[in-house]
């Protein structure tokens, strides 16, 4: 059973969410300080972490950076509704998600599942396993990233994000479809989810050796991972 661990002060809405999550067959922890989330974080390993900006103490960026110093684990932040730079902070820290409070229940579902299936689904059979583009090495079943030699530390939507450019190297994908296939919607005028992912990828796999950009913006269009002497294997 998959195993989510909320880190919320608010107890009721921990309660009232907890009891939703569950009836959709998900296992539900919940605490309501920082500092005892990041413990349980750690130490009892979730399968995805629900984690609220506003907490009080150690506040919600500073567990997610505690987390993010042990821990890929999927994390969605629960963010005040209008606050766009707790939401581009938060992802810019390595969170794969956000949701602004108050929220729908069935929302909050539907990007756990999203989620979880970008980062626990292994290729499908006769899919590639590992594609190498340049000096970039994408290995779908470890989901492990080698660039210049060098792994690669990536959130679970970073890694979908650069499966999709990856597999159409050389190809512009087009901004709607990209997100629909890695972060498990379509992009909104106010979303900005995608940009803040795609600048971190730019800033963690850094320029192609002959200093050239990686992915590539197409104005009105999309994106592209320049393709550079890429195969499959």
């Amino acid at each position: 059973m998959t195993r989510v661990l909320i880190i919320d002060d608010d107890a009721d809405l921990c309660d009232l969410v907890s009891e939703y999550l569950q009836g959709e067959g998900l296992e539900v922890d919940a605490v309501h300080d920082g500092v005892t989330g990041v413990v349980r974080c750690l130490e009892d390993e979730p399968d995805l972490v629900i984690l609220d900006v506003m907490l009080p103490g150690l506040g919600g960026f500073a567990v997610l950076s505690r987390i993010r110093e042990k821990s890929r684990v999927p994390v969605i932040m629960l963010t005040a509704r209008g606050e766009d730079v707790d939401r581009i902070v938060g992802l810019e820290m390595g969170a794969d998600d956000y949701l602004a409070k108050p929220f729908n229940p069935r929302e909050l579902v539907a990007r756990i599942r999203a989620i979880l299936r970008r980062t626990t689904d292994g290729p499908a059979d006769g899919e590639t396993q590992v594609y190498a583009v340049g000096d970039l090495q994408l290995d779908l079943g470890a989901r492990e990233v080698l660039c210049s030699g060098r792994e690669v530390e990536l959130t679970g939507a970073e890694f979908m994000i650069l499966e999709v450019l990856v597999q159409e190297a050389g190809t512009v994908v087009g901004r709607d479809e990209l997100s629909r296939q890695a972060l498990g919607r379509r992009s909104s005028a106010f979303d900005r989810s995608l940009d803040v992912h795609l600048s971190n990828l730019r800033r963690k796999l850094g320029r192609l050796p002959d200093g050239g950009e990686r992915i590539k913006t197409v104005r009105g269009v999309g994106y592209v991972y320049v393709k550079h002497g890429g195969s499959a294997t």
